[in-house]
């Protein structure tokens, strides 16, 4: 049996943030915009490309993928990777065609390009969503990841969920609030180092458990049921078909992250775009490694279940947490812990950051405010600390819920949120008509819902079809449709400067 004690997994967690307080005061001394927006945009690629592997896997990632490998229904054995693949096709939009037009417009927040194309309303409510949507993911991430703190380490000891929460939200607040993305880019490089070295670290002594190499451990995951990668004979009607994962996954990666401030204020920081463009395909490569070695991992915990004669947990995403930390060697437990933080932290402190970013520039208008830099320092400073209150109120909200299934749904219509973007902004590049500016946000409010309802009755209205991860798609396609049902062919000095855009 594991020796973690709460007071042990304490010590770890507090040595961890002081580590990451120390990467924050030697990554700079300056406290200007500049740097808490976008590093100055003098950081090399190579730092950026290996922080946003730990932005892109989540602490619902680093606990749910392992687990549903095992488990019945959508993303079981390998079929997952199914969307990984998909990704790179994403990632390839995101770097040839988003990257030259983010650069090109010297953009600071990605929905500028909203401003600059159709006006301000439509500037407006694109901001709007991305900050609803980041506000409910970040906490739901959070949510969880204070859950099993609150399980496993401060609630044994006494102290409440509530006060989990403000010391989690306040050690984030302490290491980012000076240099914002200049101090994230380099304490993403080490949670991602922290996170994959935990799944590493698991897979290796796994392995020895089983009386096996790691190699040998590895051969037994590819000969046993939960290796199946490809999907073709259940038709559409399977969740894990392979053309329905293969776009969705590429479709998720363009509105996740093409179109999302969090993860394009990394990119923005490269000093030039051809730097950017590199970050973006070294990242999508590094990407599939880590997701092989979250499936391997997880497949290998269902046959160290079998081996050892564990009982499996009632729920799949508890799998990994109970072998960790009740059954595996100490150390397991020791990187579980601190993989955990990692994956939960490298999100939350870059949302943290880009919602100060979106509301002090897409909001406030800071970069074209003519007040003084150090009034403007002291905005951005409040806005941040602003931030992090909503965000505390967001998760005990989520608290006081008391129903695991509502707050996944309440995480799901974060998913809703995005379609909207996806269909400005795809209606922004895909066609030269102007639209009707002031019509813009009741046209996205009536989109998510529309979208709500098709995937509510579609039993229904399409024959048993799920729409599943295709909900993006459908919520921009009724997003595109009605922009254009409210648009008109450009005039001549619209068609210039959609032209030059």
């Amino acid at each position: 049996m594991n020796q973690l004690t709460p007071s042990l997994i304490g010590m770890i967690i507090i040595g961890y943030f002081i580590l990451l307080y120390l990467v924050s005061r030697l990554t700079g001394k300056r406290s200007d915009n500049e740097t808490f927006f976008l590093a100055g945009r003098r950081t090399h690629w190579i730092w950026i490309s290996i922080g946003m592997i730990g932005a892109s896997l989540s602490g619902v990632t680093f606990i749910s993928i392992p687990g549903v490998v095992g488990a019945d229904g959508l993303n079981e054995d390998f079929s997952y990777f199914q969307v990984v693949l998909g990704y790179l096709l994403g990632y390839a939009v995101i770097a040839l065609i988003l990257l030259p037009l983010y650069y090109r417009l010297n953009l600071t927040t990605i929905y500028g390009y909203l401003d600059k194309r159709f006006g301000i309303t439509s500037y407006k409510t694109g901001a709007a969503f991305f900050l609803l949507s980041r506000i409910i993911g970040a906490s739901f991430r959070m949510f969880l990841v204070a859950m099993v703190l609150d399980q496993f380490v401060l609630g044994p000891m006494g102290v409440p969920f509530w006060a989990t929460v403000a010391i989690s939200i306040l050690l984030i607040w302490t290491y980012t609030r000076h240099n914002g993305m200049q101090t994230i880019i380099f304490t993403d490089v080490l949670q991602t180092v922290f996170m994959l070295g935990a799944v590493g670290l698991t897979i290796y002594f796994i392995s020895q458990q089983m009386d096996s190499s790691v190699w040998g451990a590895l051969d037994l995951v590819r000969e046993s049921e939960y290796s199946q990668v490809f999907f073709f004979e259940g038709g559409w009607s399977d969740p894990n078909n392979f053309f329905k994962q293969f776009f969705s996954g590429a479709l998720i990666t363009i509105v996740m992250t093409g179109l999302d401030q969090d993860m394009m204020q990394k990119n923005l920081a490269c000093r030039t775009l051809h730097e950017s463009q590199k970050n973006m395909f070294t990242f999508c490569l590094v990407l599939v490694i880590a997701n092989l070695m979250f499936l391997s991992m997880g497949a290998l915990l269902y046959l160290y279940i079998d081996h050892a004669q564990i009982a499996l947990p009632s729920k799949s995403d508890q799998l990994y947490p109970m072998l960790a930390l009740q059954f595996l060697p100490t150390a397991v437990g020791v990187a579980f812990i601190v993989g955990l933080i990692a994956a939960a932290y490298s999100s939350a402190d870059s949302a943290l950051t880009a919602l100060t970013t979106s509301f002090c520039v897409d909001f406030l208008g800071m970069e074209k405010d003519k007040t003084s830099e150090q009034q403007q320092v002291k905005t951005r400073k409040r806005v941040h600390m602003a931030m992090s209150i909503v965000l505390f109120l967001t998760i005990i909200g989520f608290s006081q819920i008391h129903n695991q299934a509502v707050i996944t749904k309440l995480f799901e219509v974060a998913g809703y949120t995005y379609g909207p973007i996806l269909g400005l902004f795809a209606f922004g590049l895909i066609t030269r008509r102007s639209v009707r500016d002031h019509l813009v946000l009741p046209l996205a409010l009536i989109a998510p819902v529309l979208t709500w309802i098709l995937n509510t009755w579609s039993d229904v209205l399409l024959a048993g079809f799920k729409l599943g991860f295709l909900l993006i798609a459908v919520n921009g396609l009724l997003m595109f449709i009605g922009l254009w049902l409210i648009s008109q062919p450009p005039s001549a000095q619209n068609e210039l400067q959609t032209a030059a855009h």
